[in-house]
């Protein structure tokens, strides 16, 4: 049987032992949505995009040290780090990477990344967001966190209870 989760050398020195413990990933083009809830998770996560061929996606995921995930067969031959994702719906593909890379996550959106960019998320006060944001929203949220990369805003929607109801169903399989 093959084994699609290859894992290169031994880690040494700090830096590689922290990207054991958090994982920087790269997700294919097929993999986009997996890509985002991966973020939505906390975890380090780009998007290889659709224009990249998977000659560019492999060395990317090399040069940037990242994990590669793909759905596709050749690519996942290619590197020493990729892992190739099997699943075809979204939470068995996040139930697979998280427990394939023994990664522990927390079904809250504390640690989240920017769901559009990967950037890291930083609380802002009500006096920081007020021209960027809907009166309402302004009025009636409890919090906001702007992306440090794109400026994107995020506070607390009605999405927000499905998008924690399917992260606890996700963590509750990873037992």
């Amino acid at each position: 049987m093959r084994n699609d989760c290859k894992i290169a050398g031994r880690a040494s020195g700090f830096v590689e032992l922290r990207q054991q413990l958090n994982p920087r990933l790269l997700c294919d083009a097929m993999l986009g949505s997996l890509c985002r809830w991966l973020r939505f998770f906390g975890l380090d996560c780009e998007f290889a995009g659709v224009e990249a061929d998977d000659a560019e996606v492999g060395a990317r995921a090399e040069a940037e040290g990242r994990w590669l995930l793909t759905a596709d067969r050749e690519l996942a031959g290619r590197g020493p780090r990729t892992m190739l994702v099997r699943s075809l719906d979204l939470e068995d593909q996040l139930v697979e990477v998280l427990s394939r890379l023994r990664l522990e996550v927390r079904s809250d959106l504390e640690h989240s990344r920017c769901s559009h960019c990967n950037g890291l998320l930083v609380e802002q006060g009500r006096d920081d967001v007020a021209d960027d944001v809907p009166p309402y929203v302004l009025k009636t949220a409890e919090r906001f966190k702007r992306c440090g990369s794109c400026s994107r805003i995020f506070w607390p929607g009605t999405h927000g209870e499905s998008i924690l109801a399917r992260m606890q169903r996700v963590v509750a399989r990873l037992g």
